[in-house]
């Protein structure tokens, strides 16, 4: 009796202290819209910013070891259609942008997702944010989810854009 009891406890304890469960390829692949940004350096998503990104479209590969990712930028004021394959080391996502990329991708709803990200151009470290959305929009709960996200990565709420005003770029 007690060795039943000692296998059910211990199992218990292993399924308490399991990982999160991994986002799904269908969760990820598609097409998504850019609704909101922010960084604690600001400069760097402002109209012209450097990190400033019109997210399109996510294409898993590999269960998504592999992540192609479709966004506009815009220099000078003219939308540039950008590709980039970020790769998956851990549950961390590296790809090479205007410097190092860092990021990891959370699930906000089925049809919200904001990706926190660190990039380094080779000087200073920027963190950043993205809320996407499968659709033209969000839910003021998503928003606030995004909110408190920033708030715990030391990102400061008057440092937000939203992309929806200056997003002219195409579908």
């Amino acid at each position: 009796m007690k060795t039943v009891f000692l296998t059910l406890l211990l199992g218990l304890v292993c399924a308490a202290q399991e990982a999160p469960a991994e986002l799904e390829p269908s969760q990820i692949t598609g097409d998504w819209r850019s609704i909101l940004t922010a960084a604690d350096n600001k400069e760097k998503i402002e109209e012209g910013g450097l990190l400033r990104a019109y997210v399109r479209q996510f294409d898993c590969s590999d269960r998504c070891s592999s992540l192609s990712i479709k966004f506009y930028a815009k220099f000078q004021g003219e939308c540039t259609l950008i590709n980039v394959v970020a790769q998956k080391k851990g549950d961390v996502y590296h790809v090479g942008y205007m410097g190092a990329n860092f990021f990891e991708l959370l699930p906000i709803s089925d049809s919200a997702l904001a990706i926190y990200g660190e990039n380094f151009d080779g000087v200073k470290t920027t963190k950043v944010t993205h809320l996407l959305a499968k659709g033209d929009g969000v839910t003021q709960e998503e928003i606030q989810q995004y909110e408190e996200l920033n708030k715990e990565r030391g990102i400061p709420t008057e440092n937000s854009e939203d992309l929806t005003e200056t997003d002219d770029c195409p579908q």
